[in-house]
């Protein structure tokens, strides 16, 4: 069962014309729409379920710093101070706190890792140390685990994804954005190969700039256009706690577990070392351009191949404006829990702070993520289809580097000075 996002009423309507249309009504999508309100553009979000209905509800809320490369530091640092600012911008509760992030090292190697990566960005003026066995102690007590050390980024943090994309798409709304929920889009309009508008299955809308912020869904509808974006489907599964006393309120990655303390006094958990890999036609398609990640990863990748594959194949790869789209077939992708995983978790997580076996599964889910090459996002023009701007790929950090995305998306769109340099974002890196 997926979690429930605070209900924001959405119009009912479509508008003929607008300036900028939002294909994905997720939480990349949201921010770029309250981007370009706050600056007076008309902008409509068009979502072909609910806002918010996939990834952007189900992800751990983590808005970390800590163990991102050099290149993608600057999105992070920018996502930060704008989640800092986001309750006052919005004028309600998104559930950010401050409280830190840490990683526990099992083993040397992954010490090194530690050590390696804080060297690397030694330049950005981070606030992260590394930790001793002691030092872990301290911060989380209770534990029982053989750790060599860790470390911690104090300026790290979480927020609630049931209620930041709500919370932002209010605010957006009240400066005049329009978001229409469950009216999918079928097709670009183009005019001498250029944006004019959008078919959706309500009819057109006229419009001079496409975002397409579809999350998954961004590779499929850019094939209609032979446009290849490399993004491959991982599943993680989750489950929260009901209202427990913890070891502490940082948010904590063990090499096979994490946790984070949740508004409600429960705990967010997953199993961080392992995800799930249904096969699809595209893993066949573009799984050649993983072979260096997939050598390194494989082992923390549990494959599949069964009903994900034919169902995948029946929803169909290509859509046209006078038909039912595959985003109209499946308006919600829903995918089923891995309860052995979460087992896992529940199981490494007790082994290392036994307070957690007293904890009470209130609720468990699924959610779908969109994972590049690289594991960094394509925020970028489509060079193809001038008018068309694209934000996908997040690679399950999405969440945490919204704010920042949706800035940048903004000031890509509009043809303002981008915030934060953008080109480790480009399109046509891979």
């Amino acid at each position: 069962m997926a979690p429930v996002i605070t209900p924001v009423t959405t119009s009912p309507t479509m508008p003929a014309s607008t300036t900028v249309v939002i294909i994905g009504g997720g939480i990349v999508g949201l921010t770029t729409a309250l981007n370009l309100a706050e600056r007076g553009i008309p902008v409509t979000v068009l979502e072909k379920g609910r806002i918010a209905g996939e990834q952007s509800s189900r992800n751990l809320g983590w808005v970390r710093k800590t163990s991102r490369g050099g290149a993608d530091l600057p999105l992070a640092q920018l996502s930060d101070r704008l989640w800092a600012q986001m309750r006052q911008r919005v004028g309600a509760d998104v559930g950010y706190s401050q409280a830190g992030i840490m990683y526990v090292a099992r083993t040397q190697a992954q010490m090194a890792a530690h050590e390696a990566w804080l060297e690397s960005v030694r330049d950005f003026g981070l606030d992260s140390r590394l930790l001793s066995a002691r030092d872990i102690d301290r911060i989380a007590p209770g534990g029982v685990g053989r750790w060599v050390g860790g470390i911690h980024t104090p300026s790290d943090g979480r927020a609630e994804p049931t209620l930041a994309s709500s919370a932002i798409a209010t605010a957006a709304m009240a400066r005049g954005a329009i978001i229409v929920e469950n009216c999918a889009v079928r097709a670009l309009s183009l005019s001498a190969g250029a944006v004019s508008g959008v078919v959706t299955e309500r009819g057109e809308i006229k419009c001079d700039q496409v975002l397409l912020a579809g999350g998954v869904w961004s590779r499929r509808f850019l094939g209609n256009y032979g446009v290849p974006l490399l993004t491959l489907p991982l599943v993680a599964s989750v489950f929260r706690t009901a209202p427990m006393e913890g070891p502490t309120d940082i948010a904590l990655g063990g090499p096979d577990f994490s946790f984070r303390k949740r508004l409600d006094g429960g705990y967010t958990i997953t199993q961080r070392g392992a995800l799930f890999a249904p096969l699809m036609l595209d893993h066949l398609l573009i799984g050649l351009k993983y072979l260096p990640v997939l050598r390194k990863e494989w082992a923390n990748l549990r494959v599949s191949f069964g009903r994900d594959f034919f169902d995948d194949l029946a929803l169909g790869r290509r859509s046209r404006g006078d038909r039912v789209s595959p985003f109209e077939k499946l308006r919600t992708i829903d995918p089923p829990v891995n309860p052995g995983l979460n087992e896992e978790a529940m199981r490494n997580l007790v082994a290392a702070w036994p307070a957690f076996s007293q904890a009470v599964v209130a609720q468990s889910w699924a959610g779908m993520i969109d994972v590049t090459p690289d594991s960094h996002p394509v925020i970028a023009p489509v060079a193809k289809i001038p008018g068309l701007t694209l934000a996908s790929g997040f690679s399950g950090h999405g969440f945490g580097t919204a704010p920042g995305a949706g800035h940048l998306a903004a000031d890509i769109i509009t043809g303002a000075r981008p915030i934060i340099d953008p080109s480790p974002y480009r399109f046509d890196r891979f």
